[in-house]
């Protein structure tokens, strides 16, 4: 099976992952997309973070409709602070019979050089890279990436929606409801998330 990670805080989900990851995994040859759930890290400023189950939950309520797309905590149970590269690791070596491949945005692939182990990444996964309203700039350093036969450029539908935006708007009390997938939205509203 063809699996594609998609990785994020998912803090919260909202209705901008779910159409990039239900159009990749409908318009590409993958056959499931994991929505893989980051653990807090610990470098990190944890006041708006939502605890790690809770954003699992969010997720599962958001593509419990959605039978190709699955929540997955992977990440939750590996050492701190982790790395892509690792986590590719230990999916191969946990479901041998799978090929994973990674998602992300335009944004992300200007920096994949930075990350840790970058030619392992690319040279044994492939690459769906979905568009952002500022495309790549193409600099010397990542022009190789545009020529990669690894790295397959998605024409998917920019969502320029941010889960910045939608807790900020809910601690001023402004209506986010179209933004989230109804039981996310229940469920934030419900336990008073993301208030303070």
């Amino acid at each position: 099976m063809k699996i594609g990670l998609y990785f994020g805080s998912f803090n919260p989900i909202h209705i901008g992952h779910l159409i990039i990851a239900n159009h990749v995994v409908e318009h590409t040859a993958l056959d499931q997309v994991w929505m893989v759930v980051t653990p807090h890290n610990p470098l990190k400023n944890k006041n708006t973070l939502l605890d790690d189950y809770k954003r699992l939950d969010l997720v599962f309520l958001a593509t419990e409709h959605y039978p190709k797309i699955k929540p997955s905590d992977i990440e939750f149970k590996l050492p701190q602070p982790n790395y892509t590269v690792n986590t590719l690791v230990h999916l191969q070596e946990k479901y041998p019979k799978h090929t994973f491949s990674l998602i992300m945005g335009e944004d992300n692939l200007k920096s994949l050089n930075k990350w840790k182990n970058y030619e392992v990444i690319i040279q044994n996964h492939e690459i769906y890279v979905y568009p952002r309203v500022n495309s790549i700039a193409i600099t010397e350093e990542n022009k190789a990436f545009k020529d990669n036969s690894k790295i397959h450029f998605i024409d998917a539908p920019i969502v320029e929606i941010s889960s910045t935006f939608i807790r900020e708007n809910i601690q001023k009390n402004k209506n986010v409801q179209p933004l989230l997938p109804a039981k996310v939205w229940e469920y934030i509203d419900h336990n008073n998330l993301y208030k303070k």
